[in-house]
């Protein structure tokens, strides 16, 4: 049985963001912590709008998210293969971020055995174009075992009024000591 691990979950953390209260994302959804919103389960306006929480907190509720929600989802499209845990890792990362991984042709084609042709079909999925950096990691890591973290993530700020992230001032935040108590690593 897949767990997600410390190492597995920074590397997802470091693909996205954390902001610590909510905000609007691109399409005005109200979101939060890692990408988190209330179609997750978890609520997240009001009770996040206007009130910070811990990083712990945020990294709590993404771990709860990924196992959950996406972790699940990722073992039954991987059904009795096995994966390392950066194969995992990415698989993990690639569902959170597209919600396809059990309609993703890669991932078809790599439990057939055509590895050339799950490496290409992977960055059919890179749009839009700001993705591709993305996906190119989750293909390192999935085929190649190249981790891309480095026990850090990037925090942004609320703007407000418009409660649109301060890309401008993200700062990198050390997640891995919190990360490796959450999960017992």
């Amino acid at each position: 049985m897949k767990k997600i691990t410390a190492n597995v979950a920074m590397e997802i953390v470091s693909h996205e963001a954390i902001v610590r209260e909510a905000y609007k994302d691109s399409v005005g959804v109200w979101t939060w912590g890692v990408g988190i919103t209330s179609a997750s389960g978890h609520k997240v306006y009001p009770r996040y709008k206007d009130t910070p929480q811990s990083l712990r907190r945020c990294l709590e509720i993404f771990e709860w998210a990924l196992r959950t929600r996406y972790m699940p989802d990722v073992l039954e499209a991987f059904d009795r293969h096995a994966m390392s845990e950066a194969q995992f890792a990415a698989a993990l990362s690639f569902h959170y971020n597209t919600g396809g991984i059990k309609r993703a042709k890669w991932v078809r084609l790599w439990k057939e055995g055509d590895v050339p042709g799950a490496w290409a079909a992977i960055m059919n999925w890179s749009k839009p174009p700001e993705i591709i950096p993305r996906r190119r990691k989750e293909s390192d890591l999935f085929f190649e075992n190249k981790w891309s973290n480095d026990g850090r993530a990037t925090e942004y700020p609320v703007r407000k009024p418009s409660y649109q992230p301060d890309f401008a001032n993200g700062k990198r935040v050390e997640i891995k000591g919190i990360l490796d108590e959450l999960l017992g690593n």
